[in-house]
């Protein structure tokens, strides 16, 4: 791999962003309607997402309305939301499904707040990866001569300080959630 600062910038910035999709499919008590995106229903004979299959809404702040397009697969949808290991208790009315959400405990929060943070330190790992391959590519950049001593050591402060801008931003992201989550 060649080294580019750019393209390394690049890179931890999508793993910061991958982290933040992440983040969005926390439950914290308060709707979203990226609550429901890793849901998937069994419809036309294989797993689809639910999102090619409805419009997901938030009309209340503790509330989701599922609007299925077609009223044939309002059941399997229900089911689907149900059966999704997020805890919630969908109730169908036609073709739009109301899905309210629970209050959390506190016990619940921590444990969110903890899978938060499981996530937090892989987006770490994954900026470090990132910047190890950077520094890979200098120190074989300079070793074969295409990069001159002083260059080299000037790039590895780059990168490095790349690194701790990417791994404060993971860190301030994680805060903010964890912040949401213990909300009461």
């Amino acid at each position: 791999m060649a080294y580019n600062l750019p393209d390394l910038k690049t890179r931890m910035q999508k793993s910061i962003t991958s982290l933040r999709e992440e983040l969005a499919g926390l439950r914290t008590g308060r709707a979203s309607a990226s609550l429901l995106e890793p849901v998937t229903v069994e419809a036309y004979g294989s797993r689809t997402p639910l999102s090619q299959l409805a419009t997901v809404t938030v009309p209340e702040p503790r509330m989701l309305s599922v609007q299925v397009w077609d009223r044939s697969l309002a059941m399997a949808v229900e089911k689907a939301i149900r059966d999704s290991g997020l805890g919630l208790n969908p109730m169908g009315e036609g073709q739009v499904i109301r899905v309210p959400l629970p209050e959390l405990n506190e016990q619940r929060r921590k444990e969110l707040a903890k899978v938060a943070h499981n996530y937090a330190e892989a987006a770490r790992v994954a900026v470090r990866h990132i910047r190890r391959d950077g520094m890979d590519a200098l120190k074989k950049a300079e070793k074969d001569g295409d990069v001159a001593q002083d260059d080299a050591r000037a790039q590895t402060d780059l990168v490095q300080k790349a690194t701790d801008a990417a791994v404060a931003e993971i860190d301030q992201v994680v805060a903010a959630k964890e912040a949401e989550i213990m909300q009461v």
